[in-house]
């Protein structure tokens, strides 16, 4: 007999129904829950200011940016899972009475040395599987640079790396940039030259 414990998984449902009280942010992966922790300053200063950015930029438009607060919903292989993504654009939004979207076309997240792996992997491998977005970004929280995965014109995704205050994001399909000397303006950070 196994002494390893079993990991208890909760349906969508009550997932759901608990974000509504609780006063924890919870992603949820397959059945399973995760506790989010906190963010340093810095971090919220950097997905503040892309948020800003995009409000700015789709003012006109019918798509709109969503904080943190906003989960995306990704439906894969059978199985649920939700995150809390630092800053979403949608064009094609969910009722209003929904905690979650489905249909993003951009996704940013501000990586740290705790968030890397689950950015770079699990994250990243999800956030590609929807059918909608069109670019992944991610930005650093120690340095001013960023990594963006975007579709090309043959659907696949491509990663292009960003450094230095002079960097400009060009995300042509969907209209929008992201200047790194906007995002980083006045920080200092342990890795910038």
């Amino acid at each position: 007999m196994s002494t390893a414990p079993r990991l208890e998984t909760i349906s969508v449902a009550d997932y759901l129904a608990g974000e509504e009280t609780s006063k924890t942010k919870y992603e949820y992966v397959a059945g399973r829950v995760y506790a989010m922790a906190g963010a340093r300053n810095v971090h919220n200063r950097i997905a503040s200011r892309a948020l800003v950015s995009f409000g700015r930029q789709l003012s006109s438009s019918d798509c709109e940016a969503y904080n943190s607060d906003t989960k995306v919903r990704i439906r894969r292989n059978e199985h649920s899972y939700f995150y809390y993504p630092d800053t979403m654009v949608v064009c094609e939004s969910n009722p209003d009475e929904d905690t979650f979207q489905d249909k993003p076309v951009l996704i940013v997240e501000v990586v740290s040395e705790s968030t890397r792996r689950i950015d770079e992997g699990e994250k990243r491998e999800h956030y590609l599987s929807i059918e909608t977005l069109h670019a992944y970004v991610l930005l650093e929280q120690d340095q001013v640079a960023a990594r963006v995965f975007a579709r090309d014109e043959n659907n696949r995704f491509v990663e292009t790396i960003y450094h230095g205050h002079q960097a400009v994001i060009e995300l042509a399909p969907l209209n929008l940039s992201l200047e790194l000397s906007e995002l980083y303006a006045g920080m200092e950070l342990p890795n910038t030259p």
